[in-house]
């Protein structure tokens, strides 16, 4: 099982042996027709995102190869897949993945603010109170002593940059300020990066979330083949899986994007949520000597702290720094001093928010995950290291279904499609957030389990369509 990494922007094939490397790992029954058994695997596979939409299949004659079955079995399941609507075929072309019509659940994007209703589809945590009462109280009187200057600042307040380089350098990579760059939010942090170092048309590789660990020999496979302009990953406490890379996977992704030129988008979000092992030093540490400048690392303090400041940052070469502020210039000249000088005092604040915060997160997890044992037996899922998220198996793919009766139940939770590369995979996943009290997530539980019971089957067309059997 696999993180997969997919790249945007180029014509995709998958190679005989990958595919028989990947139905390998495919659980079936035995008994089953041989072809029957191959069309399931590639099903589930192509709904758990471990296999691309619109992906060129192995030629029949190949896959039979590497299988060692006959081109017989494979020609069966081909055909079976194409009857189901998992894959078409053009004369010449070869055979691609695709999904059934009507087969891309819509996900639950509003955003009702009714009385009584549980929110899980946003994961973060609340302000920590007495510290965000202490840091604004200071930002107030730093804010007068700046009443007299304009109050641009497109770089970041000085003193913030510094506390944020500072934080780096003690986390083992050395930073200095003007490596720094303030932005709001890490979401405007990746559009500047994403919009400056790639193009239109540009190769980008990102991973497809649904596994509890990465292959490393398939990033290195997609970054050699593909060479794709830059890469976007999140190593500590994936979201939504939770997942935390090896230092050994991280080194092999190291010197795969060197052998390319691949710059490499580090998202940092949720580094600090470290609840059974200790925290990771920055990614950028381990680059090889001359590869620093190709780390671009994107961290904020929505998920430690607070997302209501919005507040985030760049960390990269100097030269990148500058050239990301002037792009940010022309639709935001700068952020608001007053969230910076409230950020500036929580980053001090840093130790004792999360001497309170961890634990506390700690015994939600145990909390939900007991909830979901007592009232959900069937679902399974892994418990993650850190993060702020289960990521659940529903073992079928209902996840859309069941997040629209939810909310008919007064629960707003997001199913897996919303988390997926392509739309449509990952229907029998459930993203769920342990960020509110052991109490209200229990109560969760129960308007959950209400909502499959009972509610699933007036939730929409997706419960009325032939669930696989996955």
């Amino acid at each position: 099982m696999v993180n997969r990494p997919v790249v945007h922007g180029m014509d995709r094939t998958l190679g005989s042996r990958q595919l028989a490397a990947l139905l390998s790992a495919v659980p079936h029954a035995d008994g089953r027709p041989g072809y029957r058994a191959l069309a399931e695997g590639v099903r589930r596979l192509l709904l758990d995102g471990r296999i691309a939409l619109h992906v060129r299949l192995p030629a029949e004659r190949e896959l039979a190869s590497a299988l060692t079955v006959s081109r017989t079995t494979v020609t069966a399941a081909y055909d079976l897949l194409r009857e189901d609507g998992f894959a078409r075929s053009r004369r010449g072309a070869g055979t691609w993945t695709e999904l059934p019509d009507g087969h891309r659940p819509a996900n639950v994007a509003s955003f009702p603010t009714e009385d009584g209703l549980i929110d899980l589809a946003i994961a973060a945590p609340g302000a920590p109170e007495a510290e965000l009462a202490a840091a604004f109280a200071e930002a107030g009187v730093l804010l007068a002593r700046r009443a007299s200057t304009p109050g641009f600042h497109p770089y970041g307040i000085p003193e913030l940059r510094a506390a944020v380089a500072e934080r780096f350098t003690r986390r083992g990579l050395p930073t200095l300020p003007d490596q720094i760059l303030i932005t709001n939010g890490a979401q405007q942090a990746l559009s500047l990066t994403l919009g400056l170092l790639g193009r239109p048309g540009d190769r980008i590789l990102v991973e497809n979330p649904s596994y509890p660990n990465w292959d490393p020999g398939l990033i290195d496979c997609a970054l050699r083949q593909a060479a794709p302009r830059l890469a976007y990953l999140i190593p500590d406490f994936h979201n939504p899986t939770g997942h935390l890379m090896p230092p050994e996977q991280r080194l092999a992704v190291m010197e795969s994007a060197r052998a390319t030129g691949t710059w490499l988008v580090i998202d940092e979000t949720m580094t600090d949520i470290a609840l059974d092992v200790p925290t990771a030093p920055p990614f950028a540490s381990l680059a090889p000597r001359g590869m620093s400048e190709q780390v671009v690392t994107v961290g904020s303090l929505s998920k430690t702290h607070w997302g209501g400041l919005r507040l985030g940052w760049v960390r990269a070469g100097s030269r990148l720094i500058t050239e990301l502020a002037t792009a940010r210039v022309p639709a935001d000249k700068s952020g608001s001093v007053l969230d910076q000088l409230v950020g500036l005092g929580l980053l001090a604040r840093t130790d004792e928010v999360l001497r309170e915060r961890l634990p506390r997160l700690r015994a939600q997890r145990a909390a939900l995950a007991d909830s979901l044992a007592r009232h959900l037996p069937d679902w399974r899922w892994q418990l993650p290291p850190g993060g702020l998220t289960l990521w659940i198996d529903l073992g079928r793919p209902i996840a859309s279904s069941l997040a629209r009766a939810a909310l008919a139940q007064g629960l707003r939770i997001e199913g897996g499609a919303r988390f997926g590369a392509d739309p449509g995979t990952h229907e029998h996943r459930l993203r769920f957030p342990y960020t509110l009290p052991s109490e209200v997530l229990e109560e969760a539980v129960l308007r959950l389990t209400t909502a499959l019971h009972s509610g699933l089957n007036a939730a929409g067309a997706e419960a009325a369509r032939p669930q696989w059997v996955v």
